[in-house]
């Protein structure tokens, strides 16, 4: 059974930081590449960043320069390092992975 839990998120004000984690079970996690995606009210859901098995990484124009994933293979976690927060980051932030989805964390950015 796969499992990907977000945590992490939480209210901040701009031009603050907040750190994402999905730990994840019952994939084979160091062959996945594993992404990180959002959803605002009344958008749709957006692409966020990437990272492969192998560590390269890919940014949404958006957030590049602000946010920074990563990856803990010994741990099965991937992350997302959020600085310079903005209000247009407020959204439930999703991970994805073997094309599976966590159930998301809600992240709010007040002005």
């Amino acid at each position: 059974q796969v499992q990907l839990v977000e945590s992490g998120g939480g209210l901040v004000q701009a031009g603050g930081s907040l750190t994402l984690s999905c730990t994840t079970s019952g994939i084979i996690f160091s062959i996945n590449a594993m992404g990180w995606y959002r959803q605002a009210p009344g958008k749709q859901r957006e692409w966020v960043a990437t990272i492969t098995s192998d560590g390269n990484t890919g940014y949404a124009d958006s957030v590049k320069g602000r946010f920074t994933i990563s990856r803990a293979n010994a741990k099965n976690t991937v992350y997302l390092q959020m600085n310079s927060l903005k209000p247009e980051d407020t959204a439930v932030y999703y991970c994805k992975g073997s094309s599976s989805w966590g159930q998301g964390t809600q992240v709010t950015v007040s002005s």
